[in-house]
């Protein structure tokens, strides 16, 4: 019940994204598009600050060297990959193909190729559908089991959660009033036909929890559900009335705008403590967590940035955390990563005062945010002012808007501790000069410059094995690969025959030994795609043993402090597998930790509301704005007073004892009142609310009867099932569950985008809430 309401909220806000200017963060697919122009092959896998000087930062640390690869220990290595590659070629003429795994380690993978010819308003096209039973060495052409229909690529191939097998493919119908989707239940060894009453505009959604409950929204801003698998649908409510409900209205245009927060499934919304916005600026939901909330806050005017405020482990208190962050206004293009291989590290880009886009890391969820170390063996390029001081720079997807040639955006994965890949440039600012390739062992404090120019990369084996491609609009034919962490690299040709590059595809998860390079060959008067896959399971001939792996200690940089590696208020220490081991994690391979407790310290808190560091300190200062003002919030509907010396815990942080700021909230005992009101204003909203009331009850008789309102929320935390593992923080998404009964923004949590003075859609909400109960998501 409650899940329902959680999908259907998210995804009837992002219909009405543009009325609202909410914009949300980035994810991983799973999934990958490949196109015959090697340009257009991105693959998506996952402020008053003055240029820093990384030689002053806290967090300088030497490389570790007692554990250094050799590079001559792997001999031998051609013949044995030549005989365990597989090439596969489509007697295809698409111009695209979508890849998509079905299933954990089964090693199946559908492979959709389209050719479409636009004609004035029709289209015309044609779809065949692959199937690999053995990680992509060869395919099966199942196109009749589709009944040779073209299916629509924007849609993509819908993969259902967690191992169910469930796959659905929306074809298009010529001339038909709706549509028609292929289900499969058993890994798309076989498909059905269902005819659809209605003509979809997004990819079928699945319940994360129920994989025959689907939601979709219908090119007419219907709203349809299924509980069967997609054999029976039934339309939830028109999309239009909702949608007109703001624009019925044009004085609200322009007003503010605040974030409420619920964490009992909207029965209780708090109003979060973040600046309102007005109607050209917005908020976007950075990542989130069982422990806080990263957000986004815009400028006013076109700046293109911001500020980042983090919350409390209740999504209510927010403290700035950063300044001038990068996200731009006209594509929404911000280059926030959650690096997920390393507990409480982010990685994000400042606009700086000087117009250069610089980028800052953030080791302790936020708390604090440092360039990033100059990589050893680098030289800063002809941006750098000076030549001695200058720190690496990260590519994400602010350059990739900018049609800057980086082909992959910064790669980790939860089970390959520590490790990062991702392009950059080292300077005093992101260049427009040829990335390279840098890689981080220890999550982002120290880095490596791996490879020269651009690659497309992936992580095998759980870090065991990295691979990579140079980008090139040239015919490629060799392959490189690393098996200590990108220290060493080896260059294997794959083929005799070099093929047009478009990508690399691996299984998701990172646990795969297998890699497939998808490109296209020339023939007489076309070009056909071919599919290499390379098994890397004979290079690594025996299994890891325990003397393989090393004790590494996580955020540590001086082992004579007794308070060494303390991140978040624990030490974590892992084993890792040695940089001179050539051998094999194995798909069963799970991170092994030992986390220890430490004394509390102030680097274990934040800035309270109304407090915030300066640039290169730790003491936490008054805001000027709210200097002298009593701190009043809302919670729970009653006035809070916050009585703070400036500091209250990180969410999430595990320290015990030590250096405890003084820190209270006062039940002041009176209700919340909208201060934003006149007395003009709120007789006019009176005489609005009384018509909607009327207005309401005619329209619940008519149309409802049963109860199905849509409730006006946004769904913060249920954005994809699909977590990227455990103990880490994830772009909108968690798999994490508390145990306890302390309040806590959790998956069932929604967040609510609210104009004041809309109280028409705020009256329908309640009722909302009520007659919701009746959908069974």
């Amino acid at each position: 019940m409650g899940v329902l309401a959680h999908c259907v909220i998210l995804f009837i806000f992002q219909h009405l994204t543009s009325s609202y200017d909410f914009k949300e963060g980035q994810y991983n697919s799973g999934q990958y598009e490949f196109v015959k122009d090697p340009s257009l092959n991105i693959e998506k896998r996952s402020p008053d600050l003055d240029p820093f000087d990384s030689e002053s930062s806290d967090h300088i640390r030497s490389r570790r060297s007692a554990d250094q690869g050799d590079c001559d220990r792997l001999q031998g290595f051609d013949t044995k990959l030549t005989n365990n590659t597989q090439t596969y070629s489509f007697n295809d003429l698409s111009g695209s193909v979508s890849l998509a795994w079905v299933g954990d380690a089964t090693g199946v993978i559908l492979a959709l190729t389209t050719f479409q010819v636009p004609f004035f308003m029709l289209r015309f096209g044609q779809s065949k559908l692959y199937r690999s039973e053995n990680y992509g060495k060869s395919f099966q052409d199942v196109t009749n089991l589709i009944n040779n229909t073209f299916i629509r690529t924007e849609f993509g191939i819908a993969i259902g959660p967690e191992n169910s097998g469930k796959v659905i493919l929306t074809g298009d119908v010529s001339g038909s009033l709706g549509s028609r989707i292929f289900i499969s239940r058993d890994f798309g060894n076989s498909f059905e036909q269902q005819d659809l009453p209605f003509n979809p505009l997004m990819q079928i959604i699945y319940n994360p929890i129920d994989a025959n409950v689907l939601l979709v929204i219908s090119n007419t801003n219907e709203l349809w559900l299924s509980e069967d698998f997609g054999e029976k649908w039934r339309k939830i409510h028109d999309m239009v009335c909702l949608a007109k409900c703001r624009r019925t209205h044009p004085y609200m245009a322009g007003t503010l705008r605040m974030i409420h927060v619920s964490t009992n499934q909207g029965e209780d919304w708090n109003m979060a403590q973040l600046p309102p916005v007005g109607h050209e600026e917005f908020y976007s939901i950075l990542s989130a967590n069982d422990d806080m909330v990263f957000m986004h806050v815009d400028e006013p005017g076109d700046t293109g940035y911001g500020s980042i405020y983090v919350s409390d482990d209740r999504g209510t208190v927010y403290s700035k955390s950063l300044e001038r962050h990068l996200y731009t206004t006209t594509g929404g293009d911000t280059d926030f990563t959650n690096v997920t291989s390393l507990r409480g590290v982010f990685i994000t880009s400042i606009l700086a005062e000087d117009g250069s886009v610089q980028s800052v890391v953030s080791f302790d969820q936020g708390g604090e945010w440092v360039p990033l170390q100059k990589p050893a063996n680098t030289k800063c390029d002809s941006t750098a002012k000076d030549p001695d001081k200058c720190s690496l720079h990260i590519h994400a997807a602010y350059s990739t808007a900018m049609k800057l040639n980086v082909p992959m955006l910064p790669l980790s994965e939860p089970n390959a501790v520590g490790l990062i890949m991702a392009h950059g440039s080292v300077g005093d600012a992101i260049s427009v000069m040829k990335p390279d390739v840098f890689v981080s062992d220890d999550g982002g404090y120290t880095w490596l410059q791996a490879l020269e120019g651009p690659h497309h990369y992936a992580i095998l084996d759980s870090g065991g094995l990295l691979v990579a491609v140079e980008h090139s609009a040239q015919p490629i034919k060799d392959i490189k690969f690393s098996t200590d962490e990108g220290q060493c690299w080896h260059v294997h040709q794959f083929t005799s025959d070099p093929i047009h590059f478009t990508g690399l595809a691996s299984e998701p998860g990172a646990r795969s030994m297998n890699v497939s390079v998808w490109g296209y060959r020339d023939s007489l008067l076309s070009q056909y795609w071919v599919s290499v896959t390379i098994d890397f399971r004979e290079l690594l001939t025996r299994d890891c043993e325990d003397q393989d792996y090393v004790q590494w200690l996580a955020h540590s940089d001086d082992i004579s402090d007794p308070n060494d590696g303390c991140m978040l208020g624990y030490k974590e220490k892992f084993l890792r597998l040695r940089k001179a081991s050539v051998c094999l994690n194995g798909r069963d391979y799970e991170v092994n930790k030992q986390p220890a407790p430490c004394p509390c310290t102030l680097d274990d808190f934040l800035c309270d509301f109304g407090y915030y560091r300066k640039e290169n300190s730790s003491e936490c200062v008054e805001q000027p704005d709210l200097k002298g003002h009593v701190l009043e919030f809302c919670l729970q509907g009653k006035k809070e007073l916050l009585q703070t010396r400036g500091y209250r815990k990180i969410p999430g942080d595990k320290c015990e004892g030590g250096t405890q700021p003084e820190r209270k909230e006062i039940d002041l005992s009176k209700r919340c009142v909208n201060d934003l009101l006149g007395p003009q204003e709120l007789l006019v909203i009176l005489i609005i609310i009384l018509l909607s009331v009327v207005a309401g009850f005619l329209f619940v008789k008519k149309y409802v009867c049963g109860g199905r309102f849509l409730v006006h929320r946004y769904s913060v935390l249920q954005q994809h099932a699909e977590a990227q593992g455990d103990g880490v923080d994830e772009p909108l998404d968690s798999n994490h569950t508390r145990a306890s009964n302390k309040t806590g923004l959790h998956d069932s949590d929604e967040v609510m985008v609210q104009t004041h003075k809309r109280f028409f859609c705020m009256a329908s909400a309640l009722i909302i809430n009520i007659q919701f109960t009746s959908i069974p998501w």
